[in-house]
């Protein structure tokens, strides 16, 4: 097997071999199709395979991978495109859109979510139950995706990571074999997808415990740019002595000046603190009363609301768009450094270039698998827009902004590299968590089939 030959003729009688077997689609790049299978919601940076197999199911993967093993071709995959990192050239991309299914099984609180599954439709289906997935801002972003790289999930530090409530894994390793695991079934291949799992084979479905969660007081205040610099004041020490229940984040953001823009955020520079609390509507008032004491807000929308409608609190867009972005975990943080992140990237930065500092600790300090640096307290999270945007520039800048907090930097998040940042990835994992990473990479992938 030669895994760096990335080509595959079209047409040929293995390829059609391979189209008869497939329950979903085969395309090449000479098919209608084509262009929109590897597209994704990120915008910036896309696929260009040689064969794209649309699975429908956990049989077209299987005979998808050995399709790939048996010609020498890398493998990708991808659901939704939220957190493309490198995009591949040539080779066999799996898109795995079409594996919809979610199953919820009330009684024992898990949820089966296929891996095309996205957060939104676990949270709906689970909601009738009054349980909840460990769910991320946004309802768009694949549920595999999203949990192989830990998920950090809006009630993070009540509940940890996503990853932390994986019950079982299926999934098609390098030999062309399905597999269950668990915590008692291939339980070191089990551990390192918990948080590492991207690279170690093509994810079928997640059996997923659910949460006793029915509904959360949250939503933001928004304060603009004459009270910025109080606000971050304000959200820092806030942030000293919370409960568990409660988990924010502060979001800063430079709206662009263009017709495109609703009118109440054209051109003007915001600060969004997000709020996700299970405790009572009457304690949350309490417990912000300190935020809401920096003064006016531009918004309040912080409000009682079934957890379906969580999706609320962020407002994350919907639309694709090109973008790359970066982070850094934080063991601590103080007002003069964020005043100097905003600083850097507020209206007078050369590029937008949109911040969130989530708040961490709680139960996302505990679990096992191999999510990185769980005692951070702080994760910085950076993202700009490329659309006319050169990436060296967003890098330049977000380097630059990296360096402010680095004297508490302990290494980045995951799930919060978007675009190609190369062997910087591997500052996500501690060493011990790096070394079983690469244990597990050696004892099921050793020819390096599954490029992630």
């Amino acid at each position: 097997m030669n895994p760096t030959n990335d080509t595959a003729p079209a047409a040929s009688p293995a390829l059609a071999e391979l189209a008869a077997r497939i329950t979903g689609v085969v395309l090449t790049p000479e098919d209608d199709g084509y262009d929109e299978e590897r597209s994704g919601y990120q915008a910036g940076y896309s696929h260009r395979p040689s064969v794209i197999v649309g699975a429908a199911s956990a049989a077209d993967v299987v005979a998808a991978v050995r399709y790939a093993r048996a010609h020498g071709l890398p493998v990708s995959v991808q659901s939704t495109g939220h957190g493309l990192a490198a995009a591949t050239d040539g080779g066999l991309l799996i898109s795995t859109r079409r594996m919809d299914e979610v199953r919820v099984d009330a009684e024992a609180r898990t949820a089966w979510a296929g891996a095309g599954v996205l957060c939104g439709q676990v949270v709906e289906e689970a909601a009738p139950y009054g349980l909840a997935p460990v769910n991320g801002s946004s309802p768009g972003v694949g549920v595999v995706g999203f949990t192989l790289g830990g998920g950090l999930g809006i009630l993070g530090r009540e509940f940890g990571y996503a990853s932390d409530h994986v019950r079982a894994v299926e999934l098609v390793t390098a030999d062309g074999e399905l597999r269950r695991v668990s915590g008692t079934c291939e339980p070191e291949l089990f551990r390192a997808l918990l948080g590492g799992g991207h690279g170690l084979g093509v994810v079928t479905g997640l059996e997923l415990g659910l949460v006793p969660v029915e509904r959360v007081y949250g939503g933001q205040l928004v304060f603009g740019a004459d009270l910025v610099d109080e606000a971050l004041a304000a959200y820092l020490a806030w942030t000293e002595d919370l409960p568990g229940a409660l988990t924010s984040s502060v979001g800063l953001i430079a709206y662009p000046d263009v017709p495109a823009m609703p009118p109440h955020l054209r051109g003007r520079y915001l600060a969004h603190i997000r709020i996700a609390y299970t405790g009572t509507a009457e304690d949350g008032e309490r417990l912000v009363a300190p935020l809401r004491a920096v003064g006016p807000r531009v918004a309040d929308t912080l409000r009682d609301m079934p957890y379906a409608e969580s999706h609320t609190i962020h407002q994350d867009p919907t639309t694709p768009h090109a973008y790359d972005g970066d982070s850094v975990l934080l063991s601590g943080l103080d007002v003069d450094a964020l005043r100097a992140v905003a600083a850097l990237t507020g209206p007078d930065a050369p590029l937008m270039t949109v911040v969130q500092l989530n708040h961490l600790g709680g139960a996302l300090a505990q679990g096992g698998g191999s999510v990185g640096h769980r005692g951070a307290r702080y994760l910085l999270r950076l993202l700009s827009p490329l659309d006319g945007t050169d990436v060296a520039a967003a890098r330049a800048l977000h380097a630059e902004v990296r360096g402010v907090p680095a004297p508490w930097a302990v290494g980045r998040s995951v799930n919060f590299l978007f675009g190609d940042h190369g062997d910087k990835a591997a500052d996500a994992y501690e060493e011990p968590v790096r070394r079983r990473l690469a244990a597990a990479k050696a004892a099921y992938d050793p020819e390096n089939l599954f490029r992630a």
